[in-house]
């Protein structure tokens, strides 16, 4: 019995991940036991160690083992843009085009009233502070375009408009390699108004 309720217990553990149910769950946790314990403590070891050492960026709020991440302190980086993004997720894909050079606010979440969402929840004042620090001039909103990320994106321009910085917003378009009678009309509408 005791048996059963530790794997209980991991599976449960196991399904906190996004995406994952009870079958996939199931499967890790009997894969991790019968043929990888090796990598089921290796695991075990990795996420305690994140769990007790990784918190957030004194300056960005994104994920980081120290006061200030490596990105804030690469004075390499272009000070005058600040890239809003709505997690460390978000920023990782933005910074492995490497087509941006400048540094990072993440919300570590979206405005949604639905769920008790507010502006206080996601660290607006934060990022108000931060963009206005004097350095900053522009304020990229890389946030979803989702309803929620949207009304996230609005709030952040209406709060920043009369600060005198300049708001820009990542452009909605055709995805690269895809043909136009394969893309959804909201896309293609937002691709010809965005068009330069």
């Amino acid at each position: 019995m005791a048996d059963n309720t530790s794997i209980e217990v991991l599976i449960q553990a196991l399904r906190r991940l996004p995406g994952v149910g009870v079958k996939s769950a199931s499967r890790m946790a009997f894969h991790l036991l019968q043929h990888d314990r090796p990598g089921a403590l290796a695991l075990s070891h990795a996420l305690k160690v994140a769990a007790d050492s990784v918190r957030h960026c004194e300056r960005c709020h994104t994920f980081t083992q120290d006061a200030v991440c490596a990105v804030c302190l690469d004075d390499r980086r272009d000070a005058s843009k600040l890239c809003v993004v709505e997690t460390p997720a978000d920023q990782s894909a933005i910074e492995r085009t490497g087509a941006y050079k400048g540094l990072y606010f993440v919300l570590m979440g979206k405005l949604n009233p639905l769920d008790g969402i507010g502006p206080k929840d996601i660290g607006l004042k934060k990022l108000f502070d931060r963009a206005c620090d004097g350095l900053v001039q522009e304020v990229i909103l890389a946030t979803n375009f989702t309803a929620e990320g949207e009304a996230t994106a609005h709030v952040i321009s209406e709060g920043l408009k009369a600060r005198g910085l300049q708001l820009t917003r990542l452009a909605r378009g055709v995805p690269v390699g895809s043909e136009l009678e394969y893309v959804d009309l909201g896309t293609i509408a937002h691709a010809l108004v965005d068009r330069r």
